[in-house]
């Protein structure tokens, strides 16, 4: 096995931070799409997907402690606002990643919906908004 091989193979904390369902970059045409808002600081997504969500973080976030949030997308002047958990923390990537644990007031499916425009944006090919729907509701692909 090369040296490239074992870099690039799963680690444990790699394999913690991997969500069930598929997840996106939070990023349309290579600028910010999705910000969140966490006592009163907002920021930046890395990626998101219908169970929650990755931030740039120096440290590691409280594991477990629930904190409010609010997500915002470009372009929208709704917001989705909730509660969510920190699960992980990648060191090397200085990431940590967030599970929903609850949304306020038809929040899942505005979130389905922002999701599924994001993939249809990004999109190489053109697709349905029903295939978009698909993806964002289906398991991870990577």
């Amino acid at each position: 096995m090369s040296a490239l091989d074992a870099q690039s193979r799963p680690t444990a904390a790699d394999s913690a931070e991997r969500r069930r369902i598929q997840r996106f970059l939070a990023l349309c045409r290579g600028e910010p799409w999705f910000w969140v808002v966490i006592d009163g600081e907002r920021i930046p997504l890395h990626d998101i997907s219908i169970e929650g969500f990755a931030i740039a973080a120096d440290a590691p976030l409280p594991a477990g402690a629930a904190f409010d949030f609010e997500l915002h997308r470009q372009g929208v002047p709704e917001r989705i606002r909730g509660r969510a958990e920190a699960v992980n923390y990648v060191a090397p990537a200085l990431r940590a990643g967030c599970r929903f644990l609850s949304l306020e007031d038809g929040g899942a499916e505005r979130l389905r919906e922002w999701l599924a425009a994001l993939v249809i944006m990004s999109g190489c090919v053109r697709i349905s908004a029903q295939e978009a729907a698909a993806i964002v509701a289906g398991p991870s692909l990577i």
